[in-house]
């Protein structure tokens, strides 16, 4: 007797589960079921999205904006879309923003010797040449650095050691600590990294520079280097930090939003948009932060087109540029296509890695929410049928809000998320192919669905 595969038995079992979810309330939904079954089974039954997302970040590496490996990726990925036979291949240009990392190094001076482990942030300025040597002062908040003043910061290194509680907490410190410390006379920051613990891993991000204070060098450090400077500091022993970086903005480089469709059959100028950022950091492989991102959305649409499936409307993707350090490709796909946000019916981001998939964020009416609910329920041999709230991204921010159109975030279990987020651990090693494989199967049944079903999703 045949045996079947463990892959084999749990295809069938979620193509099985597809086809026996049939809610009497939604019998509009089951001429959708057959469908869906198709893209699951055909999302599960292979590791190809993996082995792309591989053959993605093994040939080209990091891709930091205005770098020869973006550059390289983005003209293989064109090649590879036609190939796939999406139609309406194209690149819009788009500028960007070009900084170079350059040559890096920080250590401790005294109490002794000894290297931290760093990583410069994105956009900030280098140091001279031969470094900047001073005094450390560690704070763990922003009050804390305030009360010291000017009397106790001027002519140091500020040493943020703010714990992680939160993505969207902490990294108001990434964001505008060096700004801050600046403003009292600080002549370097060193961040305790943005992210959970790793192995000493430090992980990297932008920063942004206020117009009222001083530019001054900024760099990332791991956990364990910003409790031992706390450490040194509250033993009340004197602390010099030495810090050299040889970080540099050149002029703008020319890039481009790779774009690739399936054109609707009945209302080929309505819109589903999918996609995440081609960009990534300059250390890794930008696998996680977002090759899997792309990957899963061309991956959905690539799908459709294998199992013929086209529906009455436009399905995009969108690999979007500069999202790292800079949103370059978001605005300018807001501004290239501003006639057309009317009829985007629905723009999905993917930008929160390719773990297990748990359902989609929300955003929009409540006729909507409902309407998506429903589809949600076509993914119940996944076990991704939840609609929670707040879906967007950054990259489809800026035509979200110009458009007033609905959108989604795929929603996964991100527990490893933000130990690997923007650092050397960034690889493709962290991900698992059934992992990827059900969020391409998520994402290709919710866009789909909507942009088949015989009404528009309301607004």
């Amino acid at each position: 007797m045949r045996r079947l595969s463990a892959v084999t038995l749990f295809v069938a079992g979620a193509v099985a589960t597809v086809l026996a979810a049939a809610p009497a309330a939604s019998s509009w939904l089951d001429s959708y079921r057959a469908p869906a079954a198709r893209l699951i089974g055909a999302a599960l039954a292979d590791r190809h999205a993996w082995q792309r997302l591989a053959e993605l970040t093994d040939t080209f590496g990091n891709r930091l904006a205005g770098s020869r490996a973006l550059a390289e990726m983005l003209a293989w990925a064109q090649a590879e879309m036609r190939k796939d036979g999406l139609e309406r291949v194209r690149a819009e240009k788009v500028m960007v923003p070009h900084w170079v990392r350059g040559a890096e190094h920080a250590e401790i001076v005294e109490p002794g010797p000894s290297e931290l482990a760093m990583l410069g942030l994105g956009n900030s300025i280098g140091t001279p040449p031969e470094g900047i040597q001073a005094e450390a002062v560690v704070v763990g908040s922003f009050d804390e650095l305030e009360a010291l003043g000017r009397a106790h910061v001027a002519g140091r290194i500020v040493v943020y050691n703010v714990p992680y509680t939160g993505y969207g907490e902490t990294v108001r410190y990434r964001s505008s600590g060096a700004s801050r410390a600046a403003a009292l006379g600080a002549v370097g920051m060193l961040l305790r990294s943005v992210g959970q613990p790793g192995l000493r891993t430090p992980h990297t991000g932008a920063l942004n520079y206020s117009d009222d204070a001083p530019r001054i060098p900024a760099a990332a450090i791991a956990f364990e280097d910003a409790e031992r400077l706390q450490r040194i500091q509250d033993r009340g022993t004197r602390l010099v930090v030495r810090l050299t970086m040889g970080a540099r903005m050149l002029p703008d480089a020319e890039s481009a939003n790779v774009v690739a469709e399936i054109v609707g059959r009945e209302h080929p100028e309505e819109v589903v948009v999918l996609g995440g950022h081609s960009d990534s950091w300059d250390v890794g492989t930008g696998a996680t932060d977002d090759g899997g991102g792309i990957v899963a959305s061309w991956e959905a649409v690539r799908l459709m087109k294998a199992l013929g499936l086209t529906p009455r409307r436009t399905i995009r993707v969108v690999l979007f540029v500069n999202e790292e350090n800079g949103l370059r490709g978001g605005l300018a796909y807001r501004d290239q296509h501003a006639a057309e946000l009317a009829n985007h019916l629905l723009m999905i981001e993917t930008d929160g890695g390719v773990f297990r998939p748990k359902g989609f964020g929300f955003t929009g009416s409540d006729a909507a929410r409902a309407i998506l609910k429903e589809i949600g329920t076509l993914l119940q041999g996944i076990d991704a049928v939840a609609i929670g709230a707040g879906g967007g991204g950054a990259d489809i921010g800026p035509s979200v809000t110009a458009g007033r159109v609905p959108s989604m975030s795929l929603d996964v279990d991100g527990a490893l998320y933000f130990t690997i987020h923007h650092t050397a651990a960034d690889t493709i090693e962290r991900i698992e192919p059934g992992d990827i494989a059900r969020c391409v199967a998520a994402l290709a049944v919710m866009s789909y669905v909507v942009a088949d079903m015989p009404q528009r999703l309301p607004r």
